[in-house]
């Protein structure tokens, strides 16, 4: 049994209140401890209930405390945990004193094993959301538009906002980002002088780095005013505005003919009811020969709706989908091949503790650029994504796929790993020096 402790005592409370009140106030506090209880799982938490009541964890010093400073809080709490906590958390109607990360760890650990054996439900309806080319820029902007010096202030010199590829775990986030980088363009096996298409571009570091390193041609489509901008000017400043072009349009706007097809976190922005259209375009895009594609993008191991108070304040219209679902929906309608899966889900881990950990040191200047309400739905953000793929409940996935009988990939993947694990340089596979002697072939 946890301690408890009531703190609620006639001295503790106003003189106007009757002695009924009195006695239904810890006695409401205790009714909703055992659902707290079951909703926070085995993580050793302390709770205080409006100080009406201290509940100590079963076993052991509490590793983090959370207050809850309304009864009224508590009954949203228990009517929906998953959108509640986020918009108490946000109000300051509840405190986390603390290590945040191993309380989100415990809920999300918690929701998972409550999940174990259990049927799939019918898919929520907000998985199908019809994300039409209006609303697909209204929810890029909302997310993505926030400013350039705000995620300057947290990710990584090249404003990379996607998983790391972490050679060691021990790697700073510049060389993971870069490394991220190269690993996609030697899973395309990208040649000189090809045409690569890029699907949501963010701040246009791929695409710069493709013609850079691997000297193709790149065409990147983005809806965010902010990243175009940002990306056309970097494009200019490096010499490279003749070799990439970025367009300022929707996905489904892409036309002409490529070699290669690239979209690195944009899947899960498109919605489950517009996967087929996203299908429909590479394969009018992609050469029916030579072409290939990578998708790298945040889904589930099991249909699901994404977390409904991240869908409300921080990713509107976004839908982690299955493989299945992308497979039934993109690949299959079109005859793709899948030749190559990858789960870089504690890539993404480690890459979100990194952005965490930047972003506190910048929290004052945060709080300074915006508010505290803001402030603190961020931080709850970068730790509850942390946690989400810490424990399984999201998967980052990194699907390559070709046209059906394409012979244009290798028998092997040597050339994939080839020096990626030599500290600091990330070397290409087109000629360039290799750090541990020789060149690439």
């Amino acid at each position: 049994m946890a301690r408890e402790s009531s703190v609620d005592h006639p001295a503790d409370l106003p003189a106007s209140r009757s002695s009924d009140e009195g006695t239904r106030r810890p006695r409401l506090a205790r009714w909703m401890v055992s659902g707290l209880r079951h909703y926070l799982g085995d993580t050793p938490v302390r709770l205080d209930l409006w100080g009406a009541l201290i509940d100590e964890p079963r076993e052991g010093p509490a590793l983090v405390s959370v207050r809850i400073r309304s009864p009224r809080v508590a009954l949203q709490l228990a009517y929906n945990p998953w959108l509640h906590f986020g918009e108490a958390y946000m109000r300051g109607d509840l405190d986390v004193e603390g290590d945040l990360l191993a309380l989100l760890t415990g809920i999300y650990r918690a929701a998972i094993s409550r999940s174990v054996g259990r049927p799939v439900v019918e898919r929520a309806s907000t998985g199908l959301t019809r994300n039409t080319m209006p609303r697909s820029r209204a929810n890029v902007h909302h997310h993505y538009d926030l400013g350039n010096d705000f995620y300057r202030l947290w990710l990584d010199r090249d404003l990379v906002y996607t998983c790391a590829y972490f050679p060691t775990s021990e790697a700073p986030l510049e060389e993971a980002q870069e490394a991220k980088l190269e690993y996609v363009c030697r899973k395309l096996r990208l040649e000189p002088g090809e045409h690569v298409v890029e699907a949501g571009c963010g701040w246009g570091a791929l695409a710069l780095y493709m013609a850079r390193r691997h000297r193709v041609k790149v065409t990147a489509f983005n809806i965010s005013t902010e990243q175009i901008a940002y990306a056309r000017a970097r494009a200019r400043a490096e010499g490279l505005d003749r070799q990439v072009e970025f367009v300022e349009a929707d996905y489904r706007m892409i036309d002409g003919r490529y070699d290669a097809f690239v979209s690195i976190g944009m899947l899960e922005h498109v919605g489950l009811a517009r996967f087929a259209a996203l299908g429909d375009v590479i394969a009018r895009v992609l050469d029916p020969v030579t072409g290939r594609g990578l998708l790298h993008f945040i889904g589930r191991d099991r249909p699901g709706a994404l977390n409904p108070w991240i869908r409300r304040r921080i990713f509107p219209g976004a839908y982690p989908p299955t493989l299945s679902e992308v497979f039934t929906r993109v690949f299959e309608p079109h005859g793709f091949s899948v030749s190559d899966v990858e789960n870089l889900r504690r890539h993404y881990a480690l890459t979100l503790g990194q952005w965490r950990a930047r972003y506190e040191r910048a929290a004052d200047t945060v709080r300074a650029m915006f508010d505290e309400a803001f402030t603190r739905a961020w931080r709850l953000y970068l730790a509850g994504s942390e946690a989400a793929f810490l424990t399984g409940s999201l998967q980052l996935f990194q699907v390559v796929f070709t046209p059906r009988g394409s012979d244009r990939l290798p028998w092997t993947r040597a050339d994939v790993y080839r020096g990626m694990h030599v500290g600091g340089a990330v070397p290409a596979l087109v000629g360039l020096p290799d750090p541990a002697g020789g060149r690439y072939p």
